[in-house]
């Protein structure tokens, strides 16, 4: 391990956590139903964001190093989990791609967004560890 990250967590108040990342500040929220205000997404929803989000730097990455057309490229995720642990999942990735776009990219752009770094952690999770600092 060399290189080190830190993200500062707040408590605004209520349910929301806010994530301090470099010069950001990501603000979550809790659902009505979980007692929050529904003011921000859930932390849940920013960690599927963030695959989705991936994926989708990798496919607009492929197509402008090869100065290809973004325009109507898209990219939708469904994910589809198990209610109850130990919550096996399936993600499915649909690529819409732009009219005209070369049939010699397609399956390219499938192994570039298949590159996602998101997706690189999940296969090989981090060591997870919780030290209480002194007062």
């Amino acid at each position: 391990m060399n290189k080190t990250k830190t993200l500062k967590i707040q408590f605004p108040g209520g349910k929301k956590i806010n994530v301090e990342t470099g010069d950001f500040l990501i603000e979550t929220d809790q659902c009505l139903k979980a007692g929050g205000e529904a003011s921000a997404p859930e932390p849940f929803d920013l960690f599927l964001s963030s695959m989705a989000a991936c994926a989708g730097i990798f496919a607009l990455n492929f197509c402008d190093s090869r100065k290809l057309s973004t325009d109507g490229l898209a990219l939708a995720m469904d994910w589809e989990r198990d209610s109850k642990p130990p919550f096996a999942a399936k993600v499915n990735y649909r690529l819409k791609l732009p009219q005209g776009f070369p049939d010699k990219y397609r399956s390219s752009i499938v192994k570039a967004i298949d590159l996602c770094t998101v997706k690189h952690y999940i296969h090989n999770p981090p060591e997870f560890s919780i030290v209480i600092e002194p007062e």
